[in-house]
C-alpha cells in the first residue's frame, strides 16, 4: 500500500549534498550498482535545465533545433544505455504528467520517448492516480540506485537542480523502491501515452 509518510525521508535521516557533491556522489555509486535496478520519481511540471542545450533552444523558442539537439543525443543515449544493460541495470521511471501538457513537459516528453526507445523503462501517471497521496504536500523527486542509497532530488524555486539529500538505509532504499514501483505498476507505457496525448501537439511556446 502506498503511504508517502512511511517512505522515511526525514531531512534529519539523511545528509544534505549540495550541487557539486551531490552530483559527484551520484555519478560515483551509478558506476558501482551492477546487477541492480534504478528507480526514478518525477512529479514536478516544470524544471529549468541551463547547459543541456536542447532545453535552452526550446526555452527561447526554437522548438526545432531543440529537437534537432535532442535527436543528436541519440547516440549518447544509446552508448549510456549500453553500458547499463552490461552492469546488469535496468533503469525505471515513474513521470507524474498533468494536463493540459505544459511546454516544458512537451519538450521532455521527447527527450523520454529517446531514453525509452534505448530501454529506459518509463511509465506515465497522472494527478488523479497520486491525489490521495499529496493531501499535505507534493510527491517528491526521487532515485534509488541499487538497494543501498536513495536520493531526494532537490531544486530551487524555479526549477534549477540544486543538490540533494542522500539516505544510506537499505530499509529506507527498499521502501522508496517499492513505492516508486507501485507507482509504475499503474502507469501507462510511454509508448503509447506520447502516440496519443503528444506527439500531434504543435510547437509550444516556452514559459
Amino acid at each position: 500500500m502506498l503511504d508517502l509518510d512511511a517512505l522515511g525521508l526525514e531531512p534529519s535521516l539523511g545528509e544534505t549534498l549540495p550541487l557539486n557533491a551531490y552530483r559527484g556522489d551520484f555519478r560515483e555509486r551509478q558506476r558501482t550498482i551492477s546487477g541492480l535496478d534504478s528507480w526514478k520519481l518525477e512529479r514536478r511540471q516544470h524544471f529549468e535545465e541551463p547547459g543541456d542545450s536542447s532545453w535552452e533552444a526550446f526555452s527561447r523558442g526554437d522548438w526545432e533545433e531543440s529537437l534537432r539537439l535532442a535527436e543528436a543525443e541519440r547516440d549518447f543515449i544509446h552508448e549510456f544505455s549500453e553500458e547499463t544493460a552490461q552492469q546488469g541495470v535496468v533503469l525505471y521511471r515513474v513521470r507524474v504528467v498533468e494536463k493540459p501538457l505544459i511546454p516544458y513537459l512537451q519538450w521532455e516528453m521527447h527527450l523520454l520517448r529517446l531514453r525509452a526507445e534505448y530501454g529506459e523503462k518509463i511509465r506515465v501517471v497522472g494527478p488523479e492516480q497520486i491525489q490521495v497521496l499529496e493531501r499535505e504536500h507534493p510527491l517528491p523527486e526521487l532515485v534509488t540506485l541499487g538497494d543501498q542509497v536513495v536520493y531526494k532530488i532537490l531544486y530551487n524555486e524555479q526549477g534549477v537542480l540544486d543538490g540533494g539529500i542522500r539516505y544510506l538505509s537499505s530499509d529506507v532504499t527498499a521502501r522508496c523502491r517499492d513505492f516508486i514501483q507501485c507507482l509504475y505498476e499503474s502507469g501507462e507505457e510511454l509508448s503509447s501515452y506520447f502516440a496519443r496525448e503528444v506527439a500531434h501537439l504543435p510547437p509550444p511556446l516556452p514559459q
